[in-house]
C-alpha cells in the first residue's frame, strides 16, 4: 500500500525507514537554513521534532523562509512549522519551544534526542548548544554563515577547524578551541561575502536559494548519519 514515504522505501529500505521514524530531531533556529531542514527532514521521514526559535515570521522572510506566505506573516515560526509538519505527516511528533536559545535556557535537551540542528545566527547561543551537545553525546550540525552570498553551489560539509573564508566559521573555531572542544560538524561557504548596495543597513542580504541549499544539505547530513549510526 502507498504511502508518503513509498519512494523513500525504495531507496533506503523499510528498517531503516522506520528508524528515521522513530528518531528525534531538534532544530534550533527556523529561519532561512532551519526552515528548509525541518523541510528535509518531515518528508524524508523523521518522526518526532523539536523547535525552538522565539521569532515571528514577517514581511522580509517571504524571500528566503519555507514557512513564509502572506498568510503567516505575524505568527509564531514555530507554530507554522508545527502546522506544516502534520500536514505532510499527521502522525509525525512535535514539541515546541517559543524561546530564544541562550546559555541560561533550561530544558529542552535530553538524552532522548538522535540529531541536533543549529541554525541560529547568535555565537553565544551557537557555543552553549554546541558545549550541551557535547556533555549529552548528542551528535549536532551547525550551519555557519549564508547571508551575503549568491552562489549554493560553494558549501561544504567539514569540521570547522577545516573552514576557510566565513566570519562566522573564524569566530567559533576561536571560541569552540578555548572551550576545549575538538570538533564539530558543520555547513560552511566558501563564497566570499557580496559587497552589499547600501551602507544604511545592518542586517545582511538573502536570496531565495542560498539558505534552502544550506538547510537541505543539512537534512541530508541527518538523515544519512542516523542511518549510518544503525549499520
Amino acid at each position: 500500500m502507498l504511502n508518503q514515504f513509498s519512494r523513500t522505501e525504495l531507496i533506503i529500505g523499510k528498517e531503516k525507514l522506520n528508524k528515521l521514524q522513530e528518531s528525534k530531531v531538534a532544530i534550533f533556529g527556523i529561519g532561512g537554513v532551519g526552515s528548509f531542514v525541518v523541510e528535509g527532514l518531515v518528508r524524508a521521514g523523521i518522526g518526532n521534532f523539536i523547535l525552538v526559535d522565539s521569532d515571528k515570521v514577517d514581511i522580509t522572510n517571504l524571500n528566503r523562509q519555507i514557512i513564509a506566505t502572506t498568510k503567516t506573516i505575524g505568527k509564531n515560526k514555530v507554530e507554522v512549522a508545527k502546522e506544516r509538519i502534520l500536514e505532510i505527516n499527521p502522525n509525525a511528533n512535535v514539541k515546541i519551544y517559543k524561546e530564544f536559545f541562550m546559555p541560561n535556557s533550561k530544558g529542552i535537551l535530553d538524552e532522548q534526542i538522535d540529531y541536533i540542528v543549529d541554525a541560529i545566527d547568535t555565537v553565544t547561543a551557537k557555543i552553549e548548544l554546541v558545549i550541551r551537545a557535547n556533555k549529552l553525546n548528542i551528535p549536532i550540525i551547525s550551519s555557519m554563515g549564508t547571508g551575503n552570498k549568491l552562489d549554493p553551489t560553494k558549501f561544504e560539509v567539514t569540521d570547522i577547524y577545516s573552514t576557510s573564508v566565513c566570519p562566522l566559521a573564524k569566530v567559533m573555531r576561536k571560541e569552540l578551541r578555548s572551550r576545549g572542544i575538538k570538533k564539530l560538524k558543520v555547513v560552511y561557504s566558501k563564497e566570499e561575502q557580496i559587497k552589499l548596495h547600501t551602507k544604511e543597513s545592518n542586517v545582511p542580504g538573502s536570496i531565495s536559494f542560498v539558505p534552502s541549499v544550506a538547510g537541505l544539505i543539512i537534512a541530508g547530513e541527518v538523515i544519512k548519519d542516523i542511518i549510518k549510526k544503525e549499520e
